[in-house]
This record gives structure tokens, sequence and C-alpha cells, in this order.
């Protein structure tokens, strides 16, 4: 009886090395957990290339001020407004002679000409300018061009469905202006207007630092 008891152990000894040995196999053998993937980052909005616009932009020419309203992009829009004023003329003073633009109206004597609503919107296919005028009907302007020009960045919208405008130009100068234009189709009798702007404090009209 006695004699049985080495045995015994010894293949309890080799069993128990056996089992130690296919665990520390399968630990080797186990895979590495994974790593999870890192998330995409959000593909910027087309109108951050326009997100300059947002704040406020005045000019004054021959007696009309304009000024124009933009938010920041948010939710794939930009929203604005426009609102042009003149001053009352008096019979008694010839003609004022052109003013460069960012000079000053005086409020009493101001009559509103013209105000727009206005929006940028990211759609399937591009960009649009909405634009809305007093009394009349939506536009559209698809952005077609994005060009750096000598001293500025011009974005042109298109009007592919009304005879006017053609088109809208938005073009941002170096020198911190911004030039509105209203073009008319390349051979009609209608001329093309300019609006320069400079970007102002909303509420003082002080001038801002680009």
């Amino acid at each position: 009886m006695n004699e049985t008891k080495p045995v015994l152990l010894a293949a309890l000894t080799v069993a128990a090395l056996a089992a130690w040995a296919c665990t520390g196999a399968s630990a080797q053998t186990a895979p590495a957990p994974a790593v999870p993937a890192a998330a995409p980052a959000p593909a910027a909005s087309p109108l951050e290339a326009l997100a300059w616009l947002r704040g406020c932009w005045k000019g004054t020419v021959n007696r009309r001020e304009f000024r124009e309203q933009w938010s920041p992009p948010r939710g794939g829009m930009m929203v604005g407004i426009s609102h042009t004023v003149v001053a009352a003329s008096s019979q008694a003073t010839p003609k004022p002679k052109l003013e460069k633009a960012g000079s000053e109206v005086n409020p009493a004597d101001e009559t509103t000409q013209d105000f727009e609503y206005l929006r940028l919107e990211e759609r399937r296919d591009g960009v649009y300018y909405l634009d809305i005028p007093s009394g009349k009907k939506e536009l559209a302007f698809r952005l077609t061009d994005v060009a750096d020009v000598p001293g500025a960045k011009v974005f042109t919208f298109t009007n592919t469905v009304d005879e006017f405008p053609d088109r809208l130009v938005y073009r941002r100068g170096a020198e911190g202006w911004l030039y509105a234009q209203v073009m008319a189709k390349p051979g009609t009798q209608t001329n093309d207007v300019t609006y320069p702007m400079q970007h102002v404090d909303c509420q003082t009209d002080a001038l801002l630092q680009q």
C-alpha cells in the first residue's frame, strides 16, 4: 500500500505540469484585444470658405448708405439681410459728388430705398445664394467659381433662370473691403452695380481690423 503513494504522487505531478503547459500555450496564442478605429473627422462645410462674411458691412455712395449683415455658418446655412437708405436731397443745393464709401449719412434725413432677405445655403449640387428683394420673388444664384486674383478673392454666383441679375460677385479685397457686384448679362442695356463696403462693428459702426 505504501509503495503506491510515490507512484500516485508522480502521476499527479505530471498531470499538473501538463495542465500548466496547456494553459501557458493558450495564453501565448490568445489574440490581442482589438483597438477601436478612430472616428473619421467630420467633413468641412463648403460654407467655411464664406465664413469671413459674418458680421456687419457698411458703405455709402451718393447719399445712399447700404448695409449687409450675415450670421456665421450653422446647419448648412448662413442667413443675412441687406438694407439701403437714402438721404433726402435739397433743391437749393447742387447734386452731391460721389462720396467715399464709409462716410456718414444723417439718420434724420434717411428713408428706406430697398431691403432684402439673404441666405447662403448648402445643397446637393453646391452652394446657393438666395435673395428675396423687397416685394419680389426669391432669386437663386449657384456658386460657380472661386478665383484668386491679384489683391482679392472672387466668389461668383450665377443665375440660370432669370434674366437679371445674371451674376452676383463678392470680391474680398486684401485691404479688407468687400465689393458686392450685381452683374447683367453681357450685351444687355442694364448697367452693372458695385457696392463697396467695409467690415464694421454691428453696434457702433466702428471699423474692424481684418
